[in-house]
């Protein structure tokens, strides 16, 4: 009878804790050029190139009760491709043609140097979470050289855990933001016309 009743309160204590715990999420944004961009190449043929220069392809955790368990992560092998089709469609914008590889052509090279999901270590819910992202842009143009950093986040709160639908629109809005906001140095433009 004992052992019946501590096998009862096991399986209890055991629900409720997995009640408390976030399982992992593996995100799949879609980053979107947010502007208009005017024109100042003339067709010139530019090489693009998207980088994933992040430490760690774990954004954060989710939090809660048992935050190891709640790694949130998001793949190069998912954003990259994603990067890329942006950042040669934000080039067709400027004015110019991205192409692969050519000879003596200006080059762009994009890198995601960071990417973050942090939210509160203490307390058994999640109720808000802050992301970041941040870009480098390396502009070679002959003898000319250009680098620029560009970082957007987002605080959002949350009257319950957000899920992973929630988690991939945020990340993809942030990774937008800061891809945006690239672009939109006119300098990256110059270079690449000079």
């Amino acid at each position: 009878m004992l052992q019946r009743l501590l096998f009862g309160l096991i399986t209890v204590t055991s629900l409720t804790l997995v009640g408390c715990a976030h399982s992992p999420q593996q995100l799949s944004p879609q980053p979107k050029l947010n502007a208009q961009l005017a024109p100042v190449g003339r067709g010139q043929p530019v090489v693009v190139k998207v980088v994933d220069g992040r430490a760690s392809q774990t954004l954060g955790t989710r939090g809660g009760l048992y935050p190891e368990t709640s790694a949130i992560t998001v793949t190069s092998n998912d954003v990259v491709p994603k990067l890329q089709a942006q950042a040669e469609a934000a080039v067709r914008l400027l004015g110019f043609t991205p192409t692969p590889n050519a000879y003596n052509a200006p080059q762009l090279t994009v890198t995601l140097a960071e990417l973050k999901y942090q939210s509160p270590k203490e307390g058994m819910y999640v109720t808000e979470a802050t992301i970041g992202a941040t870009f480098r842009a390396d502009v070679a143009n002959a003898n000319r050289r250009y680098s620029g950093r560009y970082g957007a986040s987002l605080d959002q709160r949350f009257g319950m855990a957000p899920n992973q639908e929630t988690n991939t629109k945020l990340v993809g809005d942030v990774l937008s933001d800061a891809l945006t906001r690239l672009f939109k140095d006119p300098t990256v433009g110059q270079v690449l016309g000079e």
